[in-house]
């Protein structure tokens, strides 16, 4: 390595840095205007007794039948929030709840038709964005490619650090 290259390292490492500690608060402040988003979209068509976070996990949950154990092991909610969630949606209709038959412990959540309203709610706002970052010209395929990769990558390094730190 030569002496400029010995020079220039500290001040590059100091540039990626700067760089990474931009994206998380990137990623951390997108998180919470997309919850905002969500709000306000939910205030327009005159829904206002659930939240963003609840919307947010009726569209995740889809069609599916989970329990609170599987959203929290996908990493999706935080693990306080999905039960006191889940509890407030099935006792306001938008979700049916059944205990399993194995594990009488456990219990599986779905939609129920009113929850499925509020997914497609979700669903056509997300489809709207999507269509207008590409209409606009603000982001194509190639570029929400690019961003989802880097992403998982960042993803997958964190989990790492998790599981082998010890």
């Amino acid at each position: 390595m030569s002496v400029q290259e010995k020079i220039a390292a500290p001040l590059l490492d100091k540039g990626f840095m700067s760089g990474y500690l931009e994206a998380l608060s990137l990623v951390e402040r997108l998180h919470r205007l997309l919850l905002d988003v969500i709000k306000d979209e939910f205030e327009r068509v005159g829904v206002l007794e659930i939240n963003a976070v609840q919307a947010l996990l009726l569209f995740n949950i889809g069609e599916n039948e989970v329990t609170a154990g599987e959203l929290k092991s996908r990493g999706y909610y935080q693990g306080s929030n999905v039960s006191y969630n889940l509890k407030k949606l099935v006792e306001m209709g938008y979700m049916h709840h059944q205990r399993c038959e194995i594990d009488r412990r456990s219990v599986r959540v779905r939609l129920t038709e009113k929850g499925r309203g509020i997914r497609n709610v979700v669903g056509e706002l997300f489809a709207r964005h999507a269509d207008g970052l590409e209409d606009k010209g603000v982001l194509g395929p190639e570029g929400i490619s690019e961003i989802t990769t880097s992403l998982k990558r960042m993803e997958r390094y964190w989990t790492d650090q998790i599981r082998y730190i010890y």
